[in-house]
């Protein structure tokens, strides 16, 4: 596995970006504000399904923040990916590592199977699901990110 990590860092693009003063920090900005639309619409999107602001409407909070944070999600994958080819051998070899990748699989597909399964305003989901999905998220989310910004400090 690490020679093929070593490999990945050693492509010409991933180099490239590596040693390239402004295109790396382009890519961390990127990665920066995909993890802040990403967090900036679950965490109040997850509130609102925990029955924070029950006057606010439902529907018209999940279509717009459910946009937000799966856009936000695209994002910070892609320059993620990116970022993390730079540093591959280190980065895959943090500890922490795993358990960020599972927290972002539990996030996505929790969010994916809500709105499979109760439509995509989450109209059909009862109270009960409403509120394991916002707490799921919540706990998926936020913990992604604390992960994230330890291995990143950490790696350093």
């Amino acid at each position: 596995m690490e020679e093929f990590l070593t490999a990945l860092e050693s492509l010409p693009p991933v180099e490239a970006l590596r040693f390239s003063r402004w295109s790396y920090a382009a890519v961390n900005t990127g990665h920066v504000l995909g993890i802040a639309l990403l967090v900036g619409g679950a965490v109040p999107l997850s509130l609102r399904l925990l029955g924070f602001w029950p006057d606010a409407a439902r529907a018209a909070v999940v279509r717009i923040l459910a946009v937000t944070a799966g856009s936000g999600l695209v994002l910070a994958v892609l320059t993620g990916i990116l970022l993390f080819a730079t540093r591959a051998v280190d980065y895959a070899a943090h500890p922490l590592l795993p358990f960020k990748l599972v927290l972002i699989a539990i996030g996505t597909v929790s969010a994916i199977l809500a709105h499979r399964r109760h439509g995509w305003t989450l109209e059909d989901a009862p109270r009960g699901a409403l509120r394991r999905i916002g707490a799921i998220s919540l706990t998926a989310w936020l913990g992604a990110l604390v992960l994230g910004r330890l291995i990143a400090f950490a790696a350093n």
